[in-house]
């Protein structure tokens, strides 16, 4: 019985999509809920898995097709015998290109770069959680390898002295090469919408410094005790988020967002964590974080790095979003003016911790302190309510007491 392979429903945001890579070929036996081919929006990586068991008869669509929601992408026969030498087969293909030395299903990323460079995924060392390959695992392998074969033997530089002129000149060409890549389509949705920005918003920047003293002496009392009773580490972000809440909800404008002529003032608070991975920058976002205790938002943010350092982000994981906290201090960042992520009217930018003197009550002391940034959109935000905004952050963090009281 013929099958059709369809492109699954798109969410009303997006309106096509890129095929990346095709895992089958025509005429190949496909295991039911096998990975069959990558489509790339320009959010996130979709698998599209094969619906029954059978024989890929026909391909419609190629890599770099772009598709839309059901549109047909293959005809699959569920009916064809497959040959024993068939089976072989498929199972040495599917753990050369989708699972790694201790059978961890790889990421969409992490397959078509293994698939496309005809690498052996058991000889690479994988960093991710229980030892799973990342994209960066990969990439390292590659210029590992680049790197080895670009160090030539000195007898063969001598070599190269008694060849022609010609192939003197081809080789002091590629001294100064160029590659020519199409953008991807996350690449290409964060340029646009950073556009958007710039050209729609009446965009400012106000900023602060805080003492980030008692949050790291709380940190440090109680982050033992606190990962041996949740199972997670006690980082700085979830202060931040909390922090973020209280202030959001004194000055409710900073949470609210604009529609043409109106203003949409939200009742909730769905935080944007921004996450920097290899496909470009995304912003998973926790829903209902008011909702969250320290321990839940700590758990999100780090499952959230793991899905995005895996290419498993989900629509859900990044809909939505009222008030946005990007941290550029985890990449040595002392300043910088976020740029906001529409339609939110505000962004808060974190930076590095460092040592600097300051004076306390008279005295010059030596304090850890961070730059805070906030960025706004002046029309629906009054430059007292931004100042006041980052004073309310600034005051949660150097007492913290005031997060674990509710004060």
């Amino acid at each position: 019985m013929s099958i059709e392979i369809l492109v699954p429903q798109l969410p009303e945001s997006v309106s096509d999509a890129t095929l990346i890579t095709w895992h089958k070929q025509v005429g190949e036996f496909v295991v039911k809920n096998e990975n069959l081919v990558d489509l790339e929006t320009d959010k996130v990586v979709l698998e599209v898995p094969a619906p029954e068991s059978g024989v890929l008869t026909q391909i419609l669509k190629e890599d770099g097709a772009i598709v839309t929601g059901g549109e047909l992408l293959a005809v699959l026969d569920s009916q064809a015998q497959q040959r024993p030498a068939t089976i072989s087969q498929s199972s040495e293909h599917i753990k050369a290109t989708d699972f790694n030395g201790d059978d961890i299903p790889l990421s969409p990323s992490v397959r078509r770069l293994i698939h496309e460079n005809t690498l052996d995924p058991s000889i690479i060392k994988g960093s991710g959680k229980n030892g799973r390959l990342t994209k960066s695992d990969v990439l390292d392998h590659l210029n590992l390898q680049a790197s080895v074969t670009a160090v030539a033997p000195k007898e063969s530089l001598v070599s190269q002295v008694s060849q022609p002129l010609v192939q003197a000149s081809t080789i002091a060409s590629n001294l100064r090469p160029e590659q020519r890549v199409p953008m991807t389509r996350l690449r290409a949705k964060v340029a646009e919408r950073l556009l958007q920005a710039q050209q729609n918003a009446a965009m400012l920047t106000t900023f602060n410094e805080v003492n980030m003293q008692n949050v790291i002496d709380l940190r440090n009392q109680y982050k033992t005790r606190f990962e041996q009773k949740h199972e997670v580490k006690l980082g700085f972000m979830s202060f931040f988020v909390k922090a973020s809440i209280e202030a959001l909800k004194r000055f409710p404008a900073i949470n609210a967002s604009i529609d043409d002529n109106d203003i949409i003032y939200h009742g909730y608070y769905d935080l944007g964590i921004a996450v920097s991975t290899p496909r470009g920058l995304i912003v998973p976002v926790l829903h209902d974080a008011d909702q969250l205790d320290f321990a839940g938002i700590e758990k999100s943010i780090v499952d959230f790095g793991t899905k995005a350092k895996t290419g498993s982000l989900t629509y859900d994981d990044l809909k939505g979003g009222t008030f946005t906290i990007t941290n550029g201090g985890v990449f040595g960042s002392m300043l910088s003016t976020p740029i906001l992520n529409p339609p939110q009217c505000a962004i808060l930018g974190m930076h590095a911790i460092k040592e600097r003197a300051v004076v306390e009550n008279g005295q010059i002391v030596i304090r850890p302190i961070m730059y805070l940034a906030l960025s706004y959109d002046h029309r629906l935000v009054d430059g007292r309510e931004a100042v006041q905004f980052l004073v309310t952050i600034k005051e949660c963090l150097e007492a913290p007491a005031h997060l674990l009281l509710n004060i």
